[in-house]
């Protein structure tokens, strides 16, 4: 159920989503109190990515790539394991 108070400028209601209490995150009286999905996933392909392209250097050991390949493999399985958490109906 919606929440509603009294803007302080206008006489209007302002509806306030039930799950986020205004005292923790104030963005939520003008409306946006949410993530960008799209822009996380993106970045996070981008530096899983960039791990992988930065296997190609002039380090001689082979352990920084086996940290590098690692990390970007879990990076890519926390992203595609969101994809297929947020497809499935709840």
């Amino acid at each position: 159920m919606a929440d509603t108070q009294l803007d302080k400028v206008s006489s209007q209601p302002v509806v306030a989503a039930s799950n986020v209490d205004t005292a923790e995150v104030p963005s939520a009286e003008w409306g946006w109190s949410g993530e960008s999905i799209k822009t996380f996933r993106f970045f996070g392909w981008f530096f899983a990515l960039f791990l992988i392209a930065m296997l190609i250097g002039n380090h001689e050991g082979r352990v920084e790539d086996w940290y590098l390949i690692g990390f970007a493999v879990l990076m890519a399985g926390m992203l595609v394991r969101d994809v297929l958490r947020r497809r499935k109906p709840r």
